[in-house]
């Protein structure tokens, strides 16, 4: 019987893992979308250096979530052995990358608000900064249930604060920051 039982525990996490996985390969695509919407609202002149930055920016998003943006919103780094990173079907790596796509949209978001009105340089240091800094506080706040903010809530109100789809964490977040 423990063998079943193993075999099961087996299959779901595999499962678990394949659904994050198509959910993280079609967020990820919207970042196609992003950046073809951006390049139809710049001038034809533009149209290559706005496919460039959004390119350019989930790059630099990839390297600030990775580094600093995932340990402050979840307590996780990836400084651990294979074994540890492989648990469940490497299910802790299909999350980061899940996560990471919507950490990459709020410079992706962000670009069109700004489009042709930014510096390539400043930009990108932005993004560092919001994808490194700024978003995994409100990620791991509302996400994560860190650093007591959901407890507070929850005390005050009686109610903690729920985000569907990324409304308020992802898109309010970078058009938040695209106004300003």
């Amino acid at each position: 019987m423990p063998d079943i039982q193993k075999a099961v525990e087996g299959l779901q996490a595999g499962a678990d893992v394949l659904f994050l996985l198509v959910g993280a390969v079609l967020v990820f695509a919207m970042h196609g979308g992003f950046a073809f919407l951006e390049a139809g609202t710049v001038r034809h002149k533009n149209q290559v250096n706005a496919l460039v930055k959004i390119i350019v920016d989930f790059a630099v998003s990839t390297i600030a979530y990775f580094f600093v943006g995932y340990t402050i919103a979840y307590g996780v780094n990836f400084f651990a052995g294979a074994e540890a990173l492989a648990q469940k079907n490497g299910y802790e790596l299909v999350k980061f990358f899940f996560l990471l796509t919507f950490a990459a949209a709020i410079p992706a978001i962000v670009s069109g608000g700004i489009a042709e009105r930014a510096r390539f340089g400043p930009q990108l240091i932005a993004t560092a900064v919001l994808v490194g800094l700024c978003y995994p506080l409100l990620e791991g706040a509302v996400w994560n249930q860190a650093f007591g903010i959901q407890a507070w809530l929850k005390a005050t109100t009686g109610a903690e604060f729920h985000d569907f789809a990324g409304s308020v964490v992802v898109h309010a977040f970078g058009g938040w920051v695209g106004l300003m």
